[in-house]
């Protein structure tokens, strides 16, 4: 019996726009959390000279167990180096991530507080502005933040 030929091919549904701004959240999301433990192990490291999982959980207000996921996480993202019941480390990509991170939370401070925020206020507001913030905003920051040497 001979095939037809006027069948139609099934076509999977192209995703709905809400559900890939969904995806476009979520990995965003997981790459602020990628700064932020990048960030706090660097900063662990510089000031104790080790970054151990009760002491991220502690930093960051998170339990052991969500510091263990995430260090999975960047260790599958080659972001640290780690072995059980050992101190973590970042690796070179690691580095990269928690000094790019550091330094644009640091000029969202500087801005926030040139306008009047408290520093106090900055830093806290800071934590989440410096993950959304674009290239050309923070570089605007930049522009409108007093050069070093000079009076404001």
């Amino acid at each position: 019996m001979p095939l037809k030929k006027n069948v139609r091919k099934i076509r999977s549904p192209a995703p709905l726009p809400r559900a890939e701004g969904h995806r476009q959240t979520r990995r965003e999301h997981a790459i602020e959390i990628a700064e932020d433990y990048a960030e706090a192990i660097a900063d662990l490291t510089l000031e104790t000279g080790e970054a151990r999982v009760v002491d991220l959980a502690q930093r960051l207000g998170v339990t052991h167990v969500t510091v263990n996921r995430a260090i999975a996480r960047l260790q599958r993202d080659g972001f640290v180096s780690s072995q059980p019941y050992r101190a973590i480390f970042l690796t070179e990509k690691g580095r990269h991530l928690a000094s790019a991170s550091k330094r644009r939370h640091e000029l969202v401070v500087a801005f926030l507080i040139s306008l009047g925020v408290s520093e106090r206020v900055a830093r806290l507001d800071a934590e989440g502005m410096e993950h959304h913030v674009s290239a050309e905003t923070l570089a605007a920051f930049q522009g409108a933040l007093p050069r070093k040497g000079q009076q404001g």
